[in-house]
C-alpha cells in the first residue's frame, strides 16, 4: 500500500509539467491515477470482507517504535475508496473549472499531493505515520485554500485553518505519544488488541482529551467549527473534496479508529454525545441565515460532522451503522451539491441565491441533478439519503442515556437540514431570477464539468433502490471495524410503518412548512447576521489579534536595535541561570581546585588574561590585534600541554592568518571612539567577568565529577571498524557527528556568499540604483 500513497505524491510532482505539456486533456490524464487506485481498492473488498485485514510494514526508526505500517481494514478501505473515486471525478472537474488559470499546474500539485496526504492518513497502521500524514493535509489544505493568494480573504482563510487545525495536531501528537507510553506500541494492529490497558491506566483520561482536541479541530466541531465556512473562499474543486469528502472526515475517521481503544467510557462518551449534538444543531441552524450557496453547503457539513461524532458517541451497535452509513450518503450529495454550486458560480458568475433563478430552463441537466442530491440531502425515498435519516433515527431512539432529548435534537437538525435543501434548489433553478443575472454569458456545461455531480447524484439514486450493493461487502467491515465485534448492516429502502417512518415525514414535513414561509427564512438570515460577530471566529480574531500585539511589544523591548544591549541580555541570563544549581548545591571543593590546576597550566591562564587586558585597554587596533594573537597562541599552548598537536597547529595557523588580516584592514577604519560611558564599561566589565567566572566553575566541576564516559571507549573501538579511520577526532567530525559538521559548513557558505556579496557592491552602482 505504500506505492499507492508514494505514487499520488510521485504524480504530484509531475503534474504542472504535464499540465504545461497538454492543458487541455491534464486533468483526465491526471485522473487516471486515482481512477486505478480507486479500481484497486474495489479489488480488495472481497478478501477484507472476509475478516482478514491487509498488513504492511517496512522499518523506519525501529528502535523507537516506529514504522511505515500500513492497515487495510474494512473502515481504511471505505475511506480510501471516497478518496480514489471522488478524488478522480474532482481532478476531471478541476481541469474544465480551472481552465486556462495560469496557476492550474500548481492547483493540481497542491490537490494531489492533499490526496496522498489523505489516502496515507487512512491507511497508515502506526501512529507516528499517521500523525505525519495528518499534518501533511493541514499544510497541503493551506495551500489549497489559499489557492487564489493575491485575495487578502483568501489569505486569511487559509491561515485560519492553519492555525486551528495545526493547534489541534499539536494536541494530538501529544496524545500518540502518552498512547505509546500507555500501550507499549505505536502500532494499531498492536493497540486495537489493548483497550482495556489503556482505560485502566492512568494516563487515559489525559490522552482521551487531547485526542478529542486534535480531532473536533479537524473535522470543525463547535466551537472550533468556524475555520470551515471561512475556507470556502477556496476555489469550489477544494471545497467539494477537502470540505465534503475528504479531510474534515479526517477527525471523524481517527475517532472512529480509535473508538476500540478509548471508547466506553463516560467521558469519551459524554464528550462525543455533547459536542456532536451541538455541532449538529447549530451548523444546521447556521445554515439557514446563509444566502451564499457554498455558506449554506459548509453549515450542512458543520451539521453533518456533529452527526457523525452524535452517533459514535451514542456507541451502540445500531449507532455505527449509522454513522457509516451517513458517512457514505453524506459523500455522495455533498460532494454533487459542492460541484453543482461551482457551475452555478461559472455559469452565472453569483452564488447568492437571492439573485438566482429559473436555471432549469437554462442548465436542465444540472437542475435534475441537484434536485436528486437535495432530495436526498432531505431524506425523501427512493434516495439513499431517506435510508441514512432512518438510520440515524433508529439509532437515536436506542440511545442507551436521554433518548427523548436526544430524538427532539436530531428531528429539530434534520428539519432545519430539509429546510437547507429547500433554499439550495426551489428557488435557483425553478424560481425567478433577478433582473441583471443574464448579463453574464456563462462557459457552458462541458462533459468533464458535469461528470463528477452526475455520477455522484446517480449513485445516491442507485444505492437507495439497491442498497444491497454496498451494505454486506462494504458497510459491515467498516462497522466490525469500529465496533471491534462481528455485525452486519442490514439496509432495505422500506422497514414499514415504524416510529423513523414516522419521525422522517414529520421532518420532511415540518421542512416545507418552514421553508414555505419566507418571513421564518428573512428573520433567520437577519438573526445569523445579529449573532455572527459574537461567534467563535470574534475571538479567534481576538487572540490573533492579542498575539501580534504582544509580539509588537516584546520586539519594541526585545528587539531595540542595539547589539551591545543583546549581547549583554544575553549573557546575563545564561550567567543568571547557570549560577543557578552552584548557588542550591553549593561550589566544587577546594580540593577539585587544588588538583585539576597544573603550575604550567596557571601560567598560561594567566599570560592570556593579561593579553585580554591589554586588548581591552590598548589605545590603538593594532596592539589590540597583537593582544588577540596571544590569547590564540595561549590556547594552542594549552592544546599542546594536553596532548593534542593536531589540534594546536590548527589554532597556531588560523590565529596566524586571523592577525594578518587584521593587520592588513586596519589601516581602513578610523581612530578609536568613545561610544560608551564609563557606567556602560564597569557593567560589562562585570558580566564579562562574572560569565568568566562561571566557566570556570563549570569545567572545574565537571573535571570533579570522576564521572566515566562511555563515549571513550566508543569512539576508539569503533573509529575503525565503522568509519575506516585511524584519526578520532577526524572521524567523529566527519562520520560520527555529519550533520552537524555539514551545518557548520553551510553556514560559512552562507556567510562566505554573503560577504562576497556585499565586497561585489560598489558605491556608484549602488547609488546609480537608488536613483533609478
Amino acid at each position: 500500500m505504500l506505492w499507492s500513497v508514494l505514487s499520488a505524491f510521485a504524480l504530484a510532482l509531475c503534474a504542472p509539467w504535464l499540465v504545461r505539456l497538454r492543458p487541455a486533456e491534464s486533468g483526465w490524464i491526471l485522473a487516471l491515477l486515482p481512477a486505478a487506485l480507486s479500481l484497486y481498492f474495489f479489488g480488495q473488498i472481497t478478501s477484507v470482507a472476509l475478516g482478514v485485514p491487509v498488513v504492511e510494514s517496512t522499518p523506519w526508526v525501529a528502535q523507537f517504535g516506529i514504522y511505515l505500517s500500513f492497515y487495510l481494514d474494512g473502515l481504511s478501505l471505505l475511506f480510501a475508496l471516497l478518496i480514489t473515486g471522488v478524488g478522480a471525478l474532482i481532478v476531471v472537474y478541476a481541469g474544465s473549472y480551472l481552465a486556462g488559470d495560469a496557476q492550474l499546474g500548481r492547483f493540481y500539485l497542491y490537490l494531489i499531493s492533499f490526496m496522498g496526504a489523505m489516502l496515507g492518513l487512512v491507511l497508515a497502521g502506526n501512529l507516528i505515520t499517521l500523525f505525519i500524514f495528518w499534518e501533511l493535509t493541514s499544510i497541503s489544505s493551506y495551500f489549497l485554500i489559499g489557492f487564489r493568494h493575491r485575495e487578502e480573504a483568501s489569505r486569511a482563510a487559509a491561515l485560519q485553518a492553519l492555525l486551528v487545525t495545526a493547534g489541534g495536531g499539536l494536541a494530538l501528537m501529544a496524545a500518540f505519544v502518552l498512547i505509546g507510553i500507555a500501550g507499549g506500541s505505536f502500532e494499531l494492529s498492536v493497540l486495537l488488541q489493548q483497550g482495556d490497558l489503556l482505560f485502566a491506566h492512568p494516563l487515559y483520561g489525559a490522552i482521551v482529551i487531547l485526542v478529542l482536541l486534535g480531532c473536533f479541530t479537524k473535522s470543525a466541531q463547535v466551537p472550533f467549527h468556524f475555520w470551515l465556512p471561512s475556507a470556502m473562499q477556496a476555489p469550489t474543486p477544494v471545497s467539494a473534496y477537502l470540505h465534503s469528502v475528504t479531510m474534515v472526515k479526517a477527525g471523524v475517521y481517527l475517532l472512529a479508529r480509535l473508538s476500540p481503544v478509548l471508547g466506553g467510557s463516560a467521558l469519551w462518551q459524554w464528550s462525543l454525545l455533547s459536542a456532536g449534538a451541538l455541532t449538529m444543531l447549530l451548523g444546521a441552524a447556521m445554515a439557514l441565515g446563509q444566502t451564499d450557496l457554498k455558506r449554506i453547503l459548509a453549515y450542512t457539513t458543520v451539521n453533518a460532522l456533529g452527526t457523525l461524532v452524535f452517533l459514535l458517541g451514542i456507541g451502540t451497535e445500531t449507532a455505527i451503522h449509522a454513522a457509516i452509513v451517513f458517512l457514505l450518503v453524506h459523500s455522495l450529495y455533498k460532494g454533487a451539491l459542492f460541484l453543482i454550486a461551482g457551475i452555478v458560480d461559472h455559469e452565472t458568475g453569483t452564488r447568492d441565491i437571492r439573485r438566482l433563478g429559473g436555471l432549469v430552463t437554462r442548465m436542465p441537466l444540472i437542475a435534475a441533478l441537484a434536485s436528486l442530491a437535495a432530495l436526498s440531502m432531505a431524506g425523501i425515498p427512493p434516495l439513499v439519503g431517506f435510508i441514512g435519516k432512518e438510520t440515524i433515527y433508529h439509532a437515536v431512539l436506542e440511545a442507551p442515556v436521554a433518548a427523548s432529548f436526544l430524538i427532539v435534537l436530531a428531528v429539530l437538525a434534520n428539519i432545519f437540514l430539509v429546510v437547507a435543501a429547500a433554499m439550495m434548489t426551489i428557488k435557483p433553478f425553478f424560481g425567478t431570477a433577478a433582473s441583471d443575472l443574464d448579463a453574464h454569458g456563462g462557459h457552458g456545461v462541458s462533459a468533464a464539468i458535469a461528470a463528477g455531480p452526475f455520477l455522484l447524484a446517480a449513485a445516491g439514486l442507485l444505492v437507495g433502490l439497491f442498497p444491497a450493493l454496498v451494505d454486506a461487502r462494504l458497510l459491515t467491515p467498516a462497522a466490525e471495524a469500529i465496533f471491534a465485534q462481528a455485525t452486519i448492516v442490514k439496509l432495505a429502502l422500506w422497514h414499514g410503518i415504524n416510529a423513523p417512518l414516522v419521525l422522517s415525514a414529520l421532518t420532511l414535513a415540518a421542512g416545507f412548512v418552514l421553508y414555505s414561509r419566507g418571513a421564518f427564512l428573512a428573520r433567520a438570515a437577519q438573526w445569523g447576521g445579529r449573532l455572527a460577530p459574537w461567534g467563535p471566529d470574534r475571538w479567534y480574531r481576538a487572540s490573533v489579534s492579542a498575539l501580534l500585539a504582544g509580539a509588537r511589544a516584546q520586539t519594541r523591548v526585545l528587539q531595540h536595535g542595539y547589539l551591545s544591549l543583546y549581547i549583554f541580555v544575553a549573557f546575563a541570563v545564561v550567567i543568571l541561570l547557570g549560577a543557578i544549581p552552584f548557588w542550591l548545591q553549593g561550589l566544587p571543593p577546594l580540593a577539585v581546585w587544588t588538583e585539576q590546576v597544573q603550575f604550567f597550566e596557571l601560567i598560561i591562564a594567566l599570560l592570556i588574561l593579561a593579553a585580554a587586558a591589554a586588548a581591552i585597554r590598548s589605545p590603538s587596533r593594532l596592539g589590540a590585534i597583537v593582544s588577540m594573537g596571544v590569547i590564540g597562541y595561549g590556547i594552542a599552548l594549552i592544546f599542546i600541554e594536553f596532548g593534542a598537536p593536531d589540534l594546536a597547529m590548527t589554532q597556531f595557523i588560523i590565529e596566524t592568518i586571523t592577525v594578518i588580516l587584521f593587520v592588513l584592514v586596519i589601516y581602513r577604519l578610523p581612530s578609536y571612539v568613545e561610544l560608551s560611558s564609563r557606567s556602560s564599561r564597569i557593567r560589562d566589565a562585570l558580566v564579562a567577568t562574572a560569565g568568566g567566572v562561571l566557566m570556570t566553575v563549570f569545567v572545574l566541576a565537571a573535571l570533579g565529577a570522576g564521572t566515566e564516559s562511555r563515549l571513550i571507549d566508543f569512539f576508539a573501538e569503533e573509529t575503525y571498524p565503522a568509519a575506516r579511520g585511524r584519526d578520532i577526532v577526524n572521524v567523529i567530525l566527519v562520520d560520527f557527528r555529519a550533520m552537524d559538521t555539514l551545518g557548520e559548513i553551510a553556514v560559512l557558505g552562507l556567510a562566505g556568499a554573503g560577504v562576497v556579496a556585499l565586497l561585489r557592491i560598489r558605491p556608484g552602482k549602488s547609488a546609480s540604483r537608488r536613483k533609478s
